[in-house]
């Protein structure tokens, strides 16, 4: 395997990787971890949900299934409180909660991969 190099930031030096300090200067070098790449044809792990959560997003929005599956079970609840409750209100506030699961399964469908793991898996955000 080739020695792999990187510049001191102080000196901006040529150091091997294996060094902890700059041999040039003597500073601390500090190595930044790449972002971790799938192989080749692997998916992204999280990504698996993206199908699924989208499509139960637009059929079965109002009922939160969607936000169960991404485990937002707080988020859940409350849709399906919602439409339960609103099935008894002339079906408004259903009809209203149905739109937000559509509108969510829409958004979760045209995410990229990357975009949609980032988002919803990492970053955890539960609305819009």
């Amino acid at each position: 395997m080739a020695t792999q190099y990187v510049n001191c930031p102080a000196c901006h030096a040529p150091n091997d990787r294996s060094n902890q300090v700059c041999m040039t200067c003597g500073s601390m070098l500090q190595y930044v971890a790449a972002p971790i790449q799938p192989a080749q044809g692997a998916q992204i792990p999280g990504a698996e949900k993206k199908i699924l959560v989208g499509i139960l997003g637009i059929i079965l929005g109002g009922l939160g299934v969607h936000k169960f599956i991404l485990g937002y079970t707080t988020e859940g609840i409350i849709m399906a409180a919602v439409y339960v409750v609103g099935l008894f209100l002339c079906g408004i506030p259903s009809l209203l909660i149905h739109i937000v699961g559509i509108v969510e399964g829409i958004m979760y469908l045209t995410k990229s991969d990357e975009e949609f793991v980032q988002t919803y898996i990492r970053n955890k955000k539960a609305w819009f």
